[in-house]
């Protein structure tokens, strides 16, 4: 392979080209996918017409399921020594559907894929479409590298819908706790004394959890919500439960402001006499690694598709492609709907992602991510530096 800027281009804009001459199907699975929300580990509809718009194409491997994810898929098409696989993500978030975008990133993802697909072989590339259900949720990124679904990879891409546009998603470390604490039932009146309160334990922590924020270490994060509160104000609650979250930007700095949030429930439990259970929720996300020359090509192609990184931004959530970024070179920027336009996980911004702006984010992103791919496979220097660090994953996890 040469760096040669004429033969850059020609793939580029025929890549481009494709993905236009797509638009219409791309957007109609984006809106579908839109209109039919599905939650991590049921995203049953998504898989399935995430593989008909795959079928048919010549020289596809297509499996739907992999592992222990009914709900995933792996395409494959190409059989290049430099492997690159593209994620889709299609989870929607309770009660809110798409307020995160994931109708963009799969359809974005879905666009890099067919408009590189004729080219793999020409590229030299082994071109690997991998659908990732349960983002929100249980981190299927994390169990799809230990199940070897990224494993012989070189590099790994996804973009991000967002109000900005940045070269890549300023991630925490993040776990998710799932706490319990058990008291004893009585009555409210007649014989309160007899009871042991569980929600005065909820209570108790959540208070210790706000005065504990005074103390934690630059970049930390303790947030939460109650699921279980109690059946009637005249009965002294015996079972309280709860779901939060905990963050920091290292895995060091996770464990520690994880030991400070149990000391304040196992604390609470301890002042009112109530036994609390803490279970870890779904998988540990690590904090992102962008991988510096994939980040260069990307900023690059987005520019010239009108999308100009802005990188003042500040940590905000958590991604399992930030597991796969220790395992692979990757990438996860954040393509703008509209400067200054909504918030992620909001109302607003689930419908702002079938809005015009949410459309050409997902035209766009498919076409920068497949221009990005087209600089690794053609640039000497990034394609040799790729080569050198297959993702063991599966290996390193065991």
């Amino acid at each position: 392979m040469t760096n040669q800027a004429p033969q850059l281009t020609e793939h580029k804009q025929e890549s481009a080209g494709r993905v236009d001459a797509l638009a219409d199907r791309l957007l109609a699975f984006s809106h579908r996918l839109h209109a039919q929300p599905e939650t991590g580990l049921n995203e049953e509809m998504a898989a399935t017409w995430l593989v008909g718009e795959l079928s048919g194409i010549e020289g596809i491997r297509i499996q739907h399921g992999l592992g222990s994810l009914p709900t995933a898929v792996r395409a494959e098409i190409g059989n290049g020594p430099l492997v690159a696989v593209i994620c889709a993500e299609y989870d929607a978030l309770p009660g809110l559907g798409h307020a995160c975008g994931h109708n963009i990133i799969a359809a974005a993802g879905l666009g890099a894929f067919l408009a590189l697909a004729p080219a793999a072989d020409e590229l030299g590339l082994t071109l690997r479409l991998l659908g990732t259900p349960a983002e929100e949720t249980v981190g299927g990124k994390v169990i799809m590298l230990r199940q070897g679904d990224f494993d012989g990879s070189h590099l790994a891409v996804m973009v991000h819908p967002s109000n900005r546009d940045e070269s890549s998603m300023l991630a925490y470390a993040c776990v998710g706790l799932d706490v319990a604490f058990s008291g004893k039932a009585a009555h409210a009146s007649d014989e309160p004394y007899k009871g042991v309160n569980a929600l005065d334990a909820m209570t108790l922590a959540m208070n210790a959890v706000a005065l504990a924020r005074q103390q934690l270490e630059p970049n930390q994060q303790m947030h939460g919500i109650i699921t279980a509160g109690g059946q009637a104000s005249n009965i002294i609650p015996d079972h309280i439960a709860g779901e939060w979250m905990v963050r920091a930007d290292s895995l060091e700095s996770l464990d520690r402001v994880k030991a400070r949030w149990r000391r304040c429930f196992e604390g609470a439990a301890l002042a009112t006499g109530a036994t609390v259970e803490i279970k870890e929720n779904g998988e540990v996300f690590t904090d992102m690694l962008p991988h510096p020359g994939l980040t260069a090509a990307y900023v690059k192609n987005a520019a010239a598709l009108g999308h100009h990184c802005d990188d003042s931004g500040v940590l905000n959530g958590s991604t399992d492609m930030g597991n796969v970024s220790h395992h692979v070179a990757s990438i996860h920027p954040m393509i703008s709907l509209d400067d200054d336009g909504p918030d992620g996980h909001t109302h607003e911004f689930a419908s702002a992602a079938v809005s015009p702006g949410g459309d050409a984010a997902a035209l766009n992103g498919a076409k920068a991510l497949a221009a990005t791919i087209i600089d690794a496979a053609l640039d000497a220097g990034l394609r040799a530096e790729l080569l050198l660090k297959p993702c063991r994953a599966s290996e390193l996890m065991a």
